[in-house]
C-alpha cells in the first residue's frame, strides 16, 4: 500500500454554501505554499507520485508522464491509457509548446454511423459500447513527450504506476463510490467482465489491477510498441471483433500525436497561452476574456446579478461560434485568426445589453470574414520553474464503459464529441456542424483547456479542469477570480461557478450558490438559472509575488496539492 506523506497535503473539505439574500461566498482559503515545485492533481497517490519524479531530478514533463500513468490506476474514471488528452508546456526561458494526443476515429469510421437510415441519430452508439472508442492517443502523447523533454528514463516514470496496480491501493469514498457506480454497467457492456472491479466497493477497501499492471509493464519495457503494436494491440482488436468495434491494427499503427502552435493572447497585463484546436478551449477562453476585459470586473460584485449577465453574454457568443466554426485543423480550415480578431469580438459584443438577457435563438455563430463530463487535469512546476498543464480524459465517467479483456483499462467514447449529425446535441448538450463531422482519422473536437499564464514575462499560473462542456467556463472564471477579483489560488479554485453554453439558452448554476432574490433578479433579466452539482474540479497553481508556489486543488473532488 502506498503512504500519503503527511508534509504539504492539502486536506480539501466538503464544497458547501449555505445561500444568503444576496449572494453567498465560500471562505477565503489559501492553498499548499512550496518554496521549489509542486503537484496538483485529481488524486492524493498520483499527486505523490509526481512530487516523488521531481524530487528524484525530474522535471515537469517528466512529472507529467508519471502523474497520467498513476491517474490510469487510482483514477480509472478519467485516467487513462485508453483515451486521450493535451498538454500545453512553457519552459523556464519562457519557450513554450503544445501538445495533442487527442483520440482520432478509426479508418472505418463513417459519416453517418451513428445514424438511422432515415437520418434519426441512434444517441446510444456513440455513447455507450465498443463503437463509442475512438484510437487511443495517452500512450502515444506520453512517450512523444519524453522524446522531446523527458529527463529520467522512460522505465522510472511508468513504475510507480504499475506498483500501485500491482500491490493495491486503498479506496477514497469518492473512488469507492464511483466504482459502484460503473458496476451496474459491466454486465451490458463488457464481452468479458473485469473481475477486479466488481464488487460492493467501500471507502478504505483495497483494490488491485493486475492486468492493468501487465499493460503498464509492456509500456514500461517497449514504449509505443507495447501498447500499438504486440499483446496489448493484439487484446484491443480482439476486443473490437467481439464487441463489433471498429478500430484495428491499422488504427493503432497510423496514430500519431501531434506537437501544435499554442494560442497566445493578451488579457491586462497577462499573457495567456492555452490549446489550439482540435481543442475549442484556447479560442474560446481568449473571446471570453477579451469580450469582458473593458469592463471594470473588479469593481462588481462577483457573485451579482451585473457580473453573472455579463458572462453569460459572453459565453452565450463563444460556445455558438464554437458549434460552428471548431474542428480538427488537419480536417477543417479553422478560422482562428479571424475568430481571434480585436475587430470580430467587438462585433459579437455589439449587441450586448447590460440590462436583459440575450435570447440564444437570436445569436448565431459570427460571420467569418475569409477565413464527463468525466475528464481530468493536472498542474505541475518544477524547481526550474518549467510548467505543465495537462487535461486527459475518457470523455464520460469511465468511457465506453468497455474494459479490454485481459489488458485491463477502459476505453474512451470520446465519437460523442464528434457531430453524428449537424445541429443534433452530444451528451453535454453541445451543438456542432460541418467543421466537427465525422471522418477517418479525423479528431474530435474538445472542450479541454490546459492553459498557463505569464505576468511581465514570467510564470504566473497552471490552470486547468475536467468538466465536459463546462471546462472552457470553469478555467474562465478561475483566471477572472484571481486577476479581477484578487482571490488566492484556493480561493479562486474554491468559488461558485455558474455556466451557460448557448444552447440549452439556460444558466447553471452550483445548487445552493444563489438566493433566491438574486435568481427572480435575473429571471427578471430574462434568463432561466437552473441548479445542478458541482461544476468543474480546478486544479491550479500561482507563483506568488515572493516567488512561492500555491497550489490549488479542488475540494470538490479528491483533488490534491502537494509541494516542497
Amino acid at each position: 500500500m502506498q503512504k500519503f506523506f503527511s508534509f504539504l497535503i492539502l486536506i480539501v473539505t466538503v464544497f458547501s454554501c449555505s445561500p444568503t439574500e444576496e449572494s453567498s461566498t465560500p471562505p477565503v482559503r489559501t492553498g499548499v505554499i512550496a518554496d521549489s515545485a509542486m503537484v496538483v492533481s485529481a488524486h492524493p497517490l498520483a499527486s505523490e507520485v509526481g512530487i516523488q519524479v521531481l524530487k528524484s531530478g525530474g522535471n515537469a514533463v517528466d512529472a507529467a508522464i508519471a502523474v497520467q500513468f498513476a491517474l490510469a490506476v487510482v483514477h480509472p474514471a478519467a485516467g487513462n491509457i485508453g483515451g486521450g488528452g493535451f498538454m500545453v508546456i512553457r519552459e523556464t526561458d519562457g519557450s513554450v509548446n503544445s501538445l495533442d494526443f487527442r483520440e482520432a476515429a478509426p479508418l472505418a469510421a463513417t459519416r453517418t454511423m451513428y445514424q438511422e437510415a432515415d437520418g434519426n441519430v441512434i444517441t446510444d452508439l456513440s455513447r455507450r459500447g465498443h463503437l463509442a472508442s475512438g484510437v487511443p492517443g495517452t500512450v502515444d502523447g506520453m512517450v512523444s513527450a519524453h522524446i522531446e523533454y523527458g529527463k529520467l528514463p522512460w522505465q522510472e516514470l511508468v513504475q510507480p504506476a504499475i506498483n500501485l496496480a500491482e500491490n493495491g491501493f486503498i479506496l477514497t469514498e469518492k473512488e469507492a463510490s464511483s466504482l459502484r457506480y460503473v458496476n451496474e454497467d459491466l454486465e451490458d457492456f463488457n464481452t468479458i467482465l473485469p473481475e477486479n472491479l466488481l464488487g460492493e466497493w467501500q471507502e478504505g477497501d483495497t483494490i488491485f489491477h493486475p492486468e492493468l499492471a501487465a499493460s503498464l509493464k509492456l509500456i514500461r519495457d517497449l514504449g509505443r510498441s507495447g501498447f500499438y503494436e504486440g499483446p496489448t494491440a493484439d487484446l484491443i482488436v480482439e476486443e473490437m471483433a467481439r464487441g463489433k468495434g471498429l478500430i484495428s491494427y491499422d488504427d493503432l499503427i497510423s496514430y500519431r500525436s501531434v506537437w501544435r502552435q499554442p494560442v497566445r493572447f493578451t488579457y491586462r497585463d497577462y499573457q495567456v497561452i492555452s490549446m489550439a484546436p482540435p481543442s475549442s478551449g484556447g479560442v474560446a477562453i481568449a473571446q471570453l476574456l477579451q469580450m469582458v476585459e473593458s469592463y471594470p470586473l473588479g469593481e462588481w460584485d462577483r457573485l451579482g446579478a451585473e457580473t453573472i449577465h455579463l458572462l453569460t453574454e459572453a459565453e452565450r457568443r463563444v460556445y455558438a461560434d464554437r458549434a460552428v466554426h471548431l474542428g480538427d485543423p488537419d480536417f477543417y480550415l479553422v478560422p482562428v485568426r479571424e475568430l481571434l480578431d480585436s475587430a470580430y469580438i467587438a462585433r459579437r459584443m455589439e449587441n450586448f445589453s447590460p440590462d436583459r438577457a440575450t435570447s440564444s435563438d437570436a445569436i448565431q455563430a459570427g460571420k467569418i470574414y475569409p477565413e464527463s463530463e468525466q475528464t481530468t487535469h493536472f498542474s505541475i512546476v518544477d524547481q526550474q520553474g518549467n510548467a505543465v498543464a495537462v487535461t486527459t480524459t475518457l470523455n464520460s465517467s469511465y468511457g465506453s464503459h468497455v474494459v479490454v479483456g485481459g489488458a485491463g483499462f477502459f476505453l474512451n467514447n470520446e465519437m460523442d464529441d464528434f457531430s453524428a449529425k449537424p445541429g443534433v446535441p452530444n451528451m453535454f448538450g453541445l451543438i456542432g456542424g460541418e467543421a466537427n463531422a465525422i471522418a477517418p482519422m479525423k479528431r474530435m473536437l474538445s472542450s479541454m483547456t490546459p492553459t498557463i499564464l505569464e505576468k511581465d514575462g514570467q510564470l504566473f499560473m497552471v490552470v486547468g479542469t475536467p468538466g465536459g462542456a463546462t471546462i472552457i467556463t470553469s478555467v474562465f472564471q478561475t483566471i477572472l477570480n484571481v486577476i479581477d477579483f484578487n482571490m488566492t489560488m484556493q480561493q479562486a479554485v474554491d468559488f461558485p461557478r455558474i455556466h451557460h453554453q448557448w444552447q440549452p439558452d439556460t444558466i447553471f448554476t452550483e445548487r445552493g450558490v444563489l438566493s433566491a432574490g438574486l435568481i427572480r433578479q435575473l429571471n427578471n433579466m430574462g434568463h432561466l438559472v437552473d441548479e445542478r452539482g458541482s461544476i468543474g474540479r480546478v486544479d491550479a497553481i500561482r507563483v506568488l509575488e515572493n516567488g512561492k508556489l500555491e497550489g490549488g486543488a479542488d475540494p470538490r473532488g479528491d483533488d490534491t496539492a502537494i509541494g516542497y
